[in-house]
């Protein structure tokens, strides 16, 4: 009974993560009236004061092993910066009207991983998972084709959340100490930035809304609160499980760029649309033959 409860508790705090992914866009188009650089500085900031004292003062845990090993803190500040441009880039996205294109990054996460794994780790593919990366790549080479560009929002954010997961494979340190010693050392450059816009007097904060302000200063915790509810979930239920649910996020995003912003949605983004979906079916479906 203690499993069947300690499953069920990991499944609720799976949906419940993935669902707050998904309606982040809802989340930053409230903020669209200040700048998306400025955004992103609060995000940095917000977040490590919140995992600081959600880390060191209620966990207990100290930061200072981490700091022992000089190549893993170089490690945790090259993921700082690369997990930077990837919240960038989406909250940018989510303010030009782009959140379509956002989402099919987030599909197309799970199969450049598969790709990555071959480039740095040296695994092999079945025949299930080469087909399943051709499907993927063939439906983004329509899309470019069809548009006469490549579609760089989504492969930035899929192709850096990719190389931000590869890195985090190599780390020793707890998920928690290694968010927060992430957001810490790019927090300096936050500082920096928000203060050149207070001296300028360009803040959006404390002068734009209470609304903002509050908005603003809660980012750090709706970002940090998912990633807190995955690393639970990820000890209760199976790989499988969290396979499947991990297309909840980009799945509700899609359907807020559609039916809530009125973005939209050509033929060349159905097209491409399917042959990814298609990837993650045989994807997916592997992985649960080989977890049997």
């Amino acid at each position: 009974m203690t499993n069947h409860n300690n499953h069920l508790q990991g499944i609720l705090y799976c949906l419940l993560c993935y669902s707050v992914w998904g309606v982040f866009p809802l989340y930053w188009k409230m903020l669209q009236d200040v700048s998306p650089v400025e955004v992103l500085m609060h995000r940095i900031l917000w977040s490590f004061v919140f995992m600081y004292l959600f880390c060191v003062l209620w966990k207990k845990k100290s930061l200072r092993p981490v700091f022992k090993d000089k190549k893993q803190t170089l490690k945790l500040a090259l993921c700082g910066v690369i997990i930077s441009v990837n919240w960038g880039l989406y909250i940018w996205a989510v303010s030009n009207e782009h959140v379509v294109d956002a989402s099919l990054g987030y599909y197309i996460n799970p199969l450049l991983n598969v790709v990555l794994g071959i480039l740095f780790f040296k695994e092999r593919l079945n025949r299930s998972q080469i087909a399943a990366v051709v499907l993927a790549f063939s439906g983004v080479a329509y899309f470019t084709y069809d548009h006469g560009s490549l579609p760089w929002i989504s492969l930035i954010l899929g192709l850096s959340f990719a190389i931000y997961g590869s890195i985090k494979k190599t780390l020793t340190v707890s998920s928690l100490q290694g968010l927060t010693v992430e957001t810490l050392l790019i927090t300096p450059v936050a500082l920096l930035y928000l203060s050149f816009l207070f001296v300028k007097n360009e803040n959006a904060i404390f002068t734009i809304s209470p609304l903002i302000t509050f908005l603003l200063m809660m980012a750090g915790v709706v970002t940090a609160l998912p990633l807190f509810w995955f690393g639970i979930a990820a000890n209760k239920v199976p790989l499988s499980t969290i396979g499947f649910m991990q297309y909840i996020s980009p799945t509700l995003q899609l359907l807020i760029g559609i039916a809530v912003f009125g973005e939209a949605f050509t033929t060349a983004h159905i097209v491409c649309f399917c042959c990814i979906w298609a990837g993650l079916l045989l994807y997916s479906g592997d992985m649960i033959r080989r977890m049997k």
